[in-house]
């Protein structure tokens, strides 16, 4: 079946079937990845536009982003967001949200509305190759991972810079794609995606997608939403920059591990490959 159709229509049942051999599987994978393509950034990529009229243009095309989410979150997926009155511990100050990565399209969407401020999130470069939506995605607020020196440099300066801006960076700790799944992968890079809010003493949250029964059918079985909120989690100024990254992974972890249970209902079966 086509990979967007598994997040947009209902799927019979006897093909709601994963199996996988480790939780650091992708299976869901992109074209690049299928075929072992490594995908890396446009020559001179600009992470932070400087032309005033682009800056203009990503302050409207994100506008419109988020007016099509709520659309697109309330009205398909009938989500329900839970915890925001937590985020105003973070006034005056950039924060780092953590969440679970199981619908790429709602993952897109659903932080923008979570979250009290502009958002911008780590992706992979290979999202820039998404046909249509993928040029877009820079000027909504992806951020995507160099692969050269430079380009992890100029990426690494473009985070603190947004954070310092007060804006709220988003991360998925999993790394892979799991549709509608309703646990919580341990993190393949273990804390090192905790390094930005801990070198710049800004506080954590978690955001966790659940999945539930839906009380009609119009969909058929496919699920609706609920997204909760858990936070603030702060650095320890006692420790230092690595102590904090392993602490904020941990309390990460444990709150993403405790919202999870909240699922109601598993749309997918994953099964261990023998």
């Amino acid at each position: 079946m086509a990979k967007a159709e598994l997040f947009q229509k209902d799927i019979p049942k006897e093909e709601r079937v994963f199996y996988y051999a480790s939780d650091d599987d992708d299976v869901i994978k992109t074209d690049e990845q299928e075929k072992k393509v490594e995908v890396g950034l446009p020559e001179n990529y600009e992470f932070i536009p400087k032309n005033p009229f682009k800056k203009l243009y990503s302050a409207i095309l994100f506008r419109i982003f988020k007016l099509f989410g709520q659309y697109y979150e309330r009205g398909y997926w009938q989500a329900k967001f839970y915890g925001r009155e937590k985020l105003k511990a973070a006034k005056g100050k950039g924060y780092v949200i953590y969440a679970n990565h199981t619908n790429p399209f709602h993952d897109v969407f659903g932080p923008a509305l979570a979250a009290d401020r502009r958002i911008f999130t780590i992706v992979s470069p290979v999202n820039l190759k998404v046909p249509g939506i993928g040029k877009f995605l820079p000027y909504i607020g992806a951020l995507p991972l160099g692969k050269s020196e430079a380009e992890k440099k100029a990426f690494n300066e473009a985070v603190d810079k947004r954070l310092e801006q007060k804006n709220v960076l988003i991360v998925y700790p999993e790394a892979h794609v799991w549709p509608y799944y309703t646990k919580i992968h341990k993190f393949p890079a273990g804390d090192r995606s905790f390094k930005y809010a801990a070198r710049n003493n800004l506080p954590i949250f978690t955001m966790v997608t659940t999945y539930h029964e839906r009380k009609d059918k119009k969909r058929g079985d496919l699920p609706r939403m609920d997204i909760y909120l858990d936070g603030p989690f702060w650095p320890d100024d006692k420790k230092t920059e690595d102590e904090n990254r392993a602490k904020l992974a941990k309390e990460a972890y444990d709150s993403m591990v405790k919202l999870s249970r909240k699922n109601t209902y598993e749309y997918f079966e994953y099964r261990k490959k023998k």
